[in-house]
């Protein structure tokens, strides 16, 4: 995602819009991966070089994450604690996405590819809601 449209994103005088912006476009992705992930996880198994199992999975995890974040950016004023623990997951998640690349994974050249780049996005969700929840932080 290009920096040009996380500025149109988060283009608000209310940081808590800004927050919930970042939440819901988070969710959006997240759930539309993990939509695909379930529906297609032979295939993308196949093209990732992950497996079947660990793709339907992943998958299934998506969604039901992406539905939680989903719901803290439907609140007007989206509960601290909770989106720190998004924050934090989707640092986790990209970390450990890096991690298992090097350690775990044996993927194709299109897994290779595409786990870094899945990994930068969510640590990129995770910067700018940090950075958005910050900013609320210092108004109250």
């Amino acid at each position: 995602m290009s920096a040009t449209l996380f500025t149109a994103v988060a283009r608000t005088a209310v940081p808590q819009a800004a927050l919930r912006r970042f939440l819901a476009l988070d969710s959006v992705v997240t759930t539309g991966n993990g939509l695909a992930y379930a529906a297609f996880s032979a295939p993308l198994g196949r093209l990732l070089g992950l497996g079947q199992g660990l793709v339907l999975g992943l998958g299934v995890f998506l969604v039901l994450y992406g539905a939680g974040v989903g719901l803290l950016a439907s609140r007007r004023q989206p509960p601290v604690f909770p989106v720190r623990l998004v924050i934090e997951g989707n640092y986790a998640w990209a970390a450990l996405s890096l991690v298992a690349l090097v350690v775990w994974f044996e993927p194709t050249t299109a897994g290779a590819v595409w786990i870094p780049a899945q990994a930068l996005t969510v640590a990129s969700f995770a910067l700018l809601q940090q950075l958005a929840l910050r900013a609320g932080s210092g108004r109250r």
